[in-house]
């Protein structure tokens, strides 16, 4: 253990050092996460997770800093706002305006700029190497999204807000628009106060949902969620779902749209997170044109690329076929058939059933 620092006064200084590299709020957690393994057991064991199989993979490593990392002692856990700097008043409406313009493909909004892994890993390195010059040699791992990290479970305990019905974590003066990260220290640190809970009897999110995938309240069944199919799902997108997906592309805003809270949340300061040109208001049909060296040009940086080629065609066939079914267009018939011999099996299956729609 490092000795001749005094704990309470370097957690002040991480604090201010992560203001000045753009986090919204630095906060330190334990490590005994226990209380949590029985949850993340049945969830588990219900089969929510659906094909994430990594989420299996690692049990109860995920609720274990200590053993995910040894010699762990405390853990320092970020926030970083990110809705666009150009971001208007009423955003909530506007976003939810877009949905009910079947022909326009809509990306989640936090997917819109640069990828949030490279941002927040950069500067959660540089917020640890400013530790170990303060305090000397230093054990440490940053985590983003990246690892078996109960995320919210430690953001929470740390006091960066409460856990919303939809899951994720809320702040009462940044709603639920940010992304979190962490960095696991050999250090042992005062851990911040948790704060309470105030969602009331408030289930905006979970009656918004499409799909209702937000079963009971802090629980969600992945396999039907749109952020679930769109992304981490590998294969056909079940029937019975696609009609719910409207013209969602690349995961699902509703229930952060919802969220009354988030009517606090707070633009980034950071150019990084800016919307894309073509990731905004774009045209289903334009999209869906996009070869597979187009698609990886206008995805560089962005998280979008992980799903690849194959997947972005999956889900724009399904948005088309929506479409389609509200609204007959020769435009839309027409992009579709330009696709309907593709090489993949994935994409020409959604691209008949999309044609069938209208």
């Amino acid at each position: 253990m490092k000795t001749g620092f005094d704990a309470a006064q370097l957690v002040s200084q991480i604090q201010a050092w992560g203001q000045e590299l753009a986090f919204s709020q630095i906060s330190v957690a334990g490590v005994d996460l226990s209380a949590a393994e029985p949850g993340l057991r049945a969830w588990l064991s219900a089969g929510c997770h659906g094909e994430m199989a990594y989420m299996a993979a690692h049990g109860m490593k995920r609720a274990r800093p200590a053993e995910l990392v040894p010699g762990t002692l405390s853990v320092v856990t970020a926030r970083m706002d990110y809705l666009p700097r150009d971001t208007p008043e009423g955003w909530q409406g506007i976003e939810f305006a877009r949905l009910r313009q079947p022909g326009e493909a809509v990306v989640s909004m936090y997917a819109r700029g640069r990828d949030y892994h490279k941002v927040l890993r950069n500067r959660l390195q540089a917020l640890a190497e400013r530790i170990a010059d303060a305090v000397g040699p230093l054990g440490h791992r940053v985590f983003t999204d990246s690892a078996p990290v109960l995320e919210v479970e430690l953001a929470r305990r740390s006091g960066q807000g409460w856990r919303g019905k939809h899951t994720l974590l809320l702040h009462r003066d940044a709603g639920s628009m940010f992304f979190l990260g962490e960095i696991y220290l050999d250090l042992a640190l005062p851990p911040s106060e948790p704060v309470s809970d105030h969602c009331g009897a408030c289930s905006a999110c979970m009656d918004v949902c499409p799909t209702q995938a937000i079963v009971a309240p802090q629980r969600l069944d992945a396999r039907r969620c749109i952020s679930y199919l769109t992304i981490e799902h590998p294969g056909p997108i079940p029937e019975a779902l696609r009609p719910l997906m409207g013209n969602r592309i690349y995961g699902c805003d509703d229930c952060q749209l919802a969220c009354p809270w988030n009517k606090f949340a707070r633009r980034s300061p950071l150019p990084d997170f800016d919307a894309r040109e073509g990731l905004r208001g774009a045209a289903l049909a334009t999209l869906f044109a996009w070869s597979e060296a187009e698609f990886l040009r206008r995805t560089e940086g962005s998280p979008i690329r992980r799903i690849g080629h194959e997947r972005w065609l999956r889900n724009i066939a399904v948005a088309l076929g929506n479409a389609l079914r509200m609204q007959p267009d020769d435009g839309v018939r027409s992009a579709l058939q330009a696709r309907a011999q593709h090489a993949s099996a994935l994409v020409r299956e959604h691209v008949a059933w999309a044609l069938a729609q209208g």
